[in-house]
């Protein structure tokens, strides 16, 4: 089947790689590219590989399984998993040399104790909540929690590696949480480093501080979505020196000439004010086309940007092209980096209300994933 043939993601990981490149270079110190979530969608073990071919010093992942899934790829880098639930298998992290976050005191009792049964030293990054109200150690538990981390550095049985948090508001820097969250942080440093926590590094800048808040590098920087060449701050990425990785595209399935006035997909919320030609693109909202996207979001057909007609069906959806050319086979673009004319997934997700996150990481289901570039090529 020819690539013309096909519905498919296409990810430029040269561009993972560049992207990583101007990141890593603007801060000037170690960065932790994230891949979670099967690299927000651009697949995670060559997202990975590219990311550390552009100079990244680590890589982020949410759950275990994740990370030993790079592990098994042969990704040898340092890798922090943090997102866990009682009884995750800490042994087979330990056997991995994953890292991991500790939320809690009973979880890092869950840690030691896989340590004990058999299981190397762990390398363990705290995680204090600042004010997100999601992961970490509140301000009352962390003295706690450190306290507990100390004696369990103190018995070999961890080494503390990493302090960390994680922003509520960085995509919107002159928000006053920042500074809320930063003083709060330090505080939470402060307590670590007077029980003897003096070697672990500290974190918390993620994609939108990377690129906007100095202040808050400190030891190491940790982005995903930039890394990714989307802009964290939802305006255009070129201004922070980076390129959409991903472009969606299909197919046209059928072309038809319809007379004016005839109701278009489901519910005939689309009616065509002139006879014109109709293109059928052959995936939906079974393939993370978003259901919102009817008579909203853009696509690049018949060699313009034109709106959705109708709405979006679980296979396929409608775009009227008026009286352009178009034959089954065209390509339709959804979203890429929009220097041929195409959307980007920014006015995909200003289209719907949502954001570019979303977007990316669910897009899939019959979409084929191909790989141009050579970054991180095995």
């Amino acid at each position: 089947m020819t690539d013309a043939a096909r519905a498919e993601v296409v990810v430029d990981l040269d561009a993972i790689a560049a992207n990583t490149a101007v990141l890593r270079e603007r801060v000037g110190r170690p960065l932790m590219a994230v891949v979670k979530a099967d690299g927000y969608g651009h697949g995670m073990v060559p997202a990975a590989r590219a990311a550390l071919a552009g100079g990244a010093d680590a890589l982020g992942v949410a759950v275990l399984e994740e990370a030993l899934a790079l592990r098994r790829a042969g990704v040898t880098a340092p890798v922090l998993a943090w997102l866990h639930t009682p009884g995750a298998d800490y042994a087979a992290a330990l056997t991995a040399e994953v890292e991991v976050s500790v939320n809690a005191e009973w979880a890092l009792a869950e840690v030691v104790a896989a340590v004990r049964t058999g299981g190397r030293p762990a390398r363990v990054h705290l995680f204090a909540d600042t004010g997100l109200s999601r992961e970490g150690a509140t301000e009352a538990e962390w003295p706690g929690l450190v306290a507990a981390a100390a004696r369990a550095q103190a018995d070999g049985d961890v080494a503390v590696v990493g302090l960390w948090s994680h922003m509520a508001y960085a995509d919107a820097p002159t928000h006053p949480t920042i500074g809320a969250q930063v003083r709060v942080f330090e505080e939470a440093v402060g307590i670590a480093r007077a029980a003897g926590l003096t070697d672990a590094r500290l974190h918390l800048a993620n994609s939108a501080a990377t690129v906007a808040l100095p202040r808050t590098w400190y030891d190491m920087v940790r982005p995903g979505i930039a890394v990714y060449g989307l802009d964290p701050l939802g305006g255009d990425p070129a201004a922070h020196g980076l390129r959409p990785a991903m472009t969606v595209r299909a197919p046209a399935a059928l072309t038809k000439r319809v007379p004016a006035g005839v109701g278009v997909s489901y519910g005939h919320t689309y009616f065509p004010e002139r006879e014109t030609t109709l293109v059928l693109v052959p995936v939906g909202y079974a393939d993370g086309v978003p259901r919102a996207a009817g008579n909203r979001a853009p696509v690049l057909a018949a060699g313009a940007q034109r709106t959705i007609a109708g709405r979006v069906c679980m296979d396929q959806f409608v775009v009227d092209v008026g009286d352009a050319e178009a034959r089954p086979g065209d390509e339709v673009v959804l979203w890429g980096p929009g220097d041929r004319g195409e959307p980007t997934a920014q006015q995909w997700a200003d289209a719907v209300d949502t954001i570019h996150y979303e977007l990316v990481t669910r897009v899939g289901g019959r979409f084929a994933r191909r790989y141009v570039g050579s970054a991180g090529a095995v």
